[in-house]
């Protein structure tokens, strides 16, 4: 584990949304440390709490988001910044790859001034050719052929793969600190996720930045993380090291999500899968918000009760909050079943 201090740290950070239907507890307590040059990969299903929690740390939520908690860069708490503190931070020491490129991109300007609006936003003293040059350069940096045609077109006349590479070149033109990239790959066919994750690894090699990967896919998880958290019910419910969540989950949930990826060195008929759907964050189960979905739970005490503390399971850097970590329940849960 880094013994330097961290980076970025979040502490306790819940995110609640008014709605008619009542309050919407998106994310509930998380809390997670970033080092330099560390890739952390959050990982859940949707309605996680994942989305909420990357946009909580930039300030980009709506308004009607009630946000307690702490989200600390630098040792500097970011909620004691003023909004135009805010702004400098936000797109030049921490940036953000959004999930939809379409809809993230402005459709009325073409790429290359958008490219070159995140640089000038950030150094008004950057001309406006040279910022356009600077966008051009970019745009060959993370692989996007005839880079001065494209820097001219539209979002919407280029292809998924070429848009989340204009996504990221925007992301990257201030070399930032802390790049926070929320579902990247998502819709995109498989050699181009492939693409664009080997992409991300090489910005961050370049510019030493750490890195925030939020994702579904553990394949992407297995790729390139150095540490995982996973997160249900807006819950932190594990988190360590990418080969201690692999080798040994001690999480229940976190066994699940691994039994239902596909494997060549299994044989079975079909593949496995969580029992259940994810709870409605309005009405949160009481006790641990898995249990009606876990295999091992006790329905009363302690599951359906008390809420499980994330402690020490395995290791000190791997944390479980599950109240039968440990134990032979959790054991025989990990075993695949037999179909």
């Amino acid at each position: 584990m880094p013994t330097d201090d961290p980076l970025l740290a979040v502490r306790e950070l819940r995110v609640q949304f008014r709605s008619e239907q009542g309050a919407v507890n998106a994310v509930n307590g998380v809390s997670f440390d970033l080092h330099r040059n560390e890739v952390l990969c959050i990982v859940g299903e949707s309605g996680s709490g994942k989305s909420a929690t990357a946009l909580a740390i930039l300030g980009l939520l709506p308004r009607n988001a009630e946000i307690s908690g702490d989200v600390i860069f630098q040792n500097r708490t970011m909620r004691d910044l003023s909004p135009n503190e805010l702004r400098r931070v936000r797109g030049r020491r921490i940036a953000m790859v959004f999930q939809d490129s379409l809809a993230a991109l402005h459709p009325l300007q073409t790429v290359g001034s958008q490219v070159a609006e995140a640089i000038r936003v950030h150094h008004s003293d950057v001309r406006a050719r040279a910022a356009r040059a600077r966008a051009v350069e970019l745009l060959g940096i993370v692989g996007i052929n005839e880079p001065k045609t494209r820097a001219k077109q539209y979002p919407w006349e280029l292809s998924g793969g070429m848009r989340q590479r204009a996504m990221i070149a925007m992301a990257i033109a201030n070399d930032a600190d802390v790049l926070v990239a929320d579902e990247p790959t998502t819709s995109l066919d498989v050699t181009t996720q492939a693409q664009v994750l080997e992409l991300l690894k090489k910005v961050r090699e370049r510019l030493g930045s750490a890195m925030v990967l939020i994702t579904h896919d553990l394949g992407v998880v297995a790729s390139v993380a150095d540490r995982v958290l996973v997160m249900y019910a807006g819950r932190v419910v594990e988190t360590g090291s990418v080969r201690e969540i692999f080798r040994e989950p001690n999480h229940p949930y976190t066994q699940g999500l691994l039994a239902s990826l596909p494997s060549l060195g299994r044989t079975r008929n079909r593949l496995e899968r969580i029992a259940g759907q994810p709870p409605s964050p309005i009405h949160l189960p009481s006790g641990c918000a898995f249990h009606p979905r876990c295999p091992i739970a006790q329905l009363e005490d302690p599951c359906g009760t008390a809420t499980p503390a994330l402690e020490a399971s395995a290791s000190v850097d791997h944390l479980t909050a599950c109240h039968f970590a440990n134990t032979e329940l959790t054991s025989m849960s990990r075993r695949p079943s037999r179909q």
